[in-house]
């Protein structure tokens, strides 16, 4: 299974950006997925998670309201709708598949490469 991250960048505080991130190599929907992000010196973090069907959904208190997790099983993509951006959602964001469970809990078995986003003030 691969993962392919895409969509990080810079922006100013208050902006939005839009993540994605590509599954490719085996069955979509069996998949759970999941948003993590990692700022420098700090432990990896879940951000956002999503269930195989699209209709249930998980965040973080620090992005909830903010951000927003979704998936088109037909393109075999998950999306991070990131807005009203701040400088500590600088970080490393990284996409994962979760065959068992979901939301933060779930056993993340295969990883994105990670993106970079950037939020400046």
């Amino acid at each position: 299974v691969q993962l392919q991250a895409s969509g990080g960048g810079a922006v100013q505080v208050g902006g939005s950006l839009a993540l994605s991130c590509a599954v490719s190599g085996s069955a979509f929907t069996i998949y759970s997925m999941g948003w993590f992000r990692q700022a420098p010196g700090k432990e990896r973090d879940f951000v956002a998670g999503i269930n195989r069907s699209g209709d249930v959904t998980y965040y973080a208190d620090s992005v909830k309201d903010r951000f927003t997790i979704s998936r088109d099983n037909a393109k075999s993509t998950v999306y991070l709708q990131m807005n009203n951006l701040k400088p500590e959602d600088t970080a490393v964001y990284f996409c994962a598949a979760a065959a068992y469970g979901t939301g933060a809990r779930a056993e993340y078995d295969y990883w994105g490469q990670g993106t970079q986003v950037t939020v400046s003030s």
